[in-house]
This record gives C-alpha cells, sequence and structure tokens, in this order.
C-alpha cells in the first residue's frame, strides 16, 4: 500500500476507506462485521479511515474498532467531517462547533480528531462558514482537533478560507473522469496553497465496473443512494451512450494492463496532479485485494490520451466543485439530506 506524507509527522494510506456507505441507503449493515472489516482493511495496509458526524453510527463503530482491536487502532488515522446542519447555520456558536467535534471525540474514543473536514451547506447564501474555520482553529490550537480540512468548497470559498489564516491541509472533492471540475480552478489554487485533494465518487458509486459495460441504460429505481447520484452526472456529461464510450475505453486500457475497469479508473485519479489519495466506500472487505493491486498498474501517455480525448468530448458540468449540488432545488441539491445531525430530511 502506497503512503504520502501530508504534513511532517502525518502520513496516510492513499487508499482510504470510506464511511458513507455504512450510514444507510446502501442495504443493510451488520455492525459487528463491519468493525471486523475494518480490522482487515488496516491489516491489509488501509490505515486511513474516512467518516462524518452526519454519517449515522459510523464514528461509533471505528469507536468499538478503536476498543476491540486497540494494536491496529495505534496504525489508523481517522478523517472526519463536522457538517452543521442547514438548519443551525443562520444561528451556529462557537460553543456549537465545539460541541460537536467532542460529540465527535467520544464516539471515536480518541483525545484529538487527526483531521476534521468542513463543510457548510450554503456559503453564499448564508454567511457565518469564514468565523466557523476560524472557531477549528482555535479548536486546533487547544489541542482538539490536529489538522483541518475542506469538504465541497468551489474555488473562490476555499481562497477567502485561506485568507482567514485558517491552515488547511486537505480538501475533499469528487473527482473521476465523469466528473473533472477540480481541474478548473481548485487544483491549480490548491498547488500553490500545498493543499492536497482526497478525492470520493472515484468509482461513480459503482458504475465503474465492467458489470454496466453494454448494459442497457436503468431506469428503474437504484438500489443505493450513491447509484442515484451518479446517474444524474452521467446524465449531464452527455447521457448513458456517452458513458458508454468512457466505460469501452476503461476496459480496453485494463486488458491492455491485465487490470479491472475499477482498478483502472482508481489509477487515473490518483494519477491525476494534487491528488494525495482517493476515497473507496465500502459496506464490505469483498473488493479489497482488488483495490490493493491498484499500485501495480501504470497507465501510459496512450491510456491517458484516449481518456483525454473523451473527457473533452463530455458536456461540461456547470461551475466549479459541488456548484450544481449546493442548488437545493436542483436535480442533484433535491436528493440531499439537510439536517443529519438533528434526523431531519
Amino acid at each position: 500500500m502506497e503512503r504520502i506524507e501530508l504534513a511532517p509527522g502525518y502520513s496516510i494510506s492513499r487508499i482510504i476507506k470510506g464511511g458513507w456507505h455504512l450510514a444507510g441507503g446502501h442495504g443493510n449493515i451488520d455492525p459487528d462485521q463491519a468493525v471486523r472489516d475494518m480490522a482487515g482493511f488496516v491489516e491489509a495496509g488501509i490505515t486511513t479511515f474516512d467518516c462524518a458526524d452526519i454519517y449515522t453510527g459510523v464514528e461509533e463503530l471505528i469507536g468499538r474498532f478503536r476498543v476491540q482491536f486497540p494494536e491496529l487502532a495505534k496504525e489508523v488515522q481517522i478523517h472526519t467531517k463536522f457538517v452543521p446542519d442547514y438548519s443551525i447555520l443562520k444561528t451556529i456558536t462557537p460553543e456549537d462547533v465545539e460541541s460537536t467535534i467532542d460529540r465527535s471525540l467520544k464516539r471515536l474514543r480518541v483525545e484529538q480528531l487527526d483531521l476534521v473536514q468542513f463543510y457548510w451547506w450554503d456559503p453564499d447564501g448564508i454567511p457565518g462558514y469564514l468565523e466557523t474555520a476560524e472557531v477549528l482553529h482555535q479548536l486546533k490550537r487547544s489541542g482538539k482537533i490536529r489538522h483541518i480540512g475542506l469538504t465541497n468548497f468551489n474555488t473562490r470559498q476555499t481562497k477567502l478560507i485561506v485568507e482567514r489564516g485558517v491552515p488547511i491541509l486537505t480538501n475533499q472533492v469528487q473527482y473521476s473522469p465523469i466528473d473533472t471540475r477540480p481541474e478548473k480552478e481548485l487544483i491549480p489554487f490548491c498547488l500553490q496553497h500545498d493543499i492536497q485533494q482526497l478525492c470520493y465518487g472515484t468509482l461513480a458509486g459503482g458504475f465503474f465496473s465492467s458489470e454496466w459495460l453494454e448494459a442497457e441504460e436503468p431506469i428503474q429505481a437504484f438500489s443505493n443512494r450513491s447509484l442515484t447520484k451518479y446517474k444524474l452526472v452521467i446524465d449531464d456529461i452527455g447521457g448513458w451512450q456517452h458513458f458508454q464510450k468512457i466505460l469501452k475505453a476503461l476496459s480496453e486500457i485494463s486488458k491492455k494492463h491485465d487490470a479491472s475497469l475499477a482498478q483502472t479508473a482508481l489509477a487515473w485519479t490518483l494519477g491525476q496532479a494534487g491528488v494525495a489519495a482517493v476515497i473507496v466506500g465500502a459496506t464490505s472487505n469483498r473488493h479489497l485485494e482488488e483495490n490493493l493491486q491498484v499500485f501495480d498498474l501504470n497507465l501510459d501517455a496512450e491510456d491517458h490520451g484516449m481518456l483525454a480525448n473523451l473527457i473533452q468530448l463530455s458536456n461540461p458540468l456547470e461551475g466549479d466543485c459541488f456548484d450544481l449540488e449546493r442548488d437545493k432545488n436542483g436535480r442533484h441539491g433535491s436528493i440531499m439530506k439537510y439536517n443529519e445531525n438533528s434526523n431531519e430530511s
């Protein structure tokens, strides 16, 4: 497993175990098996876990893992998120911020949070995110937080946070051959300020799989939230037939390198400038061995050129990173859940 140093004395695995899939909406989860699976990931070298205060029950599951596997827990880096509910953004106080951080510390059973990734539902419509970022900085100084990251802020918003003097280590962003919005402005800005990208959506919720190659366009309701989310992206970039061309290219590249289609998609994102790691969500360790082998795959110039040509033919997604998803009334924003900390929809 490749590792990367994000800061002096702080390194992570370049594949991060995602936690969203354990929070519901992706089938039934056996908590005991989920904890055992965490141990398997760490033993295989995937020592970095991604979670969030709004991923129902996931911080607690990681806390259980830490208790049941104390020796393995010493090797783990936990990246959680601070996501204040939409309903409290106008009235949030420094005390609210600290109490939420304290709750994550308690759930995870740690004395310091390795990385807190900050998200704000409406930076342009509801002020307060800059002041809230400064509160997180204060909690870093007090020792409750080791590092601060961002999640799904666009370039302009990220710049404003950086200009406030808040030390940003990472940015979590959606990035794959069907969503290259980070390349427009965000990654160039982050490269100038030593902010590393932690990328999700790299497998498009499972669409980057041979299962979907030459398949009929799905019209029925999907079995999980991820497929629903990424089908909207596929529709926007040119529809199912254009996506099939991208899948075919990934398939040809994977056969050339004796790899799987999913491995090829992961390798593409891992090879992009500024990308430190990819977040791979899983409800089990079924694909663990396959994911580990991605570092044996080296895409060449011909491979990158083939994909670049198809990406150039895609309809560009509107705006900067996550701009589409921030529209509560739009196709992307309407499927979001905005008040998960209070269990409101």
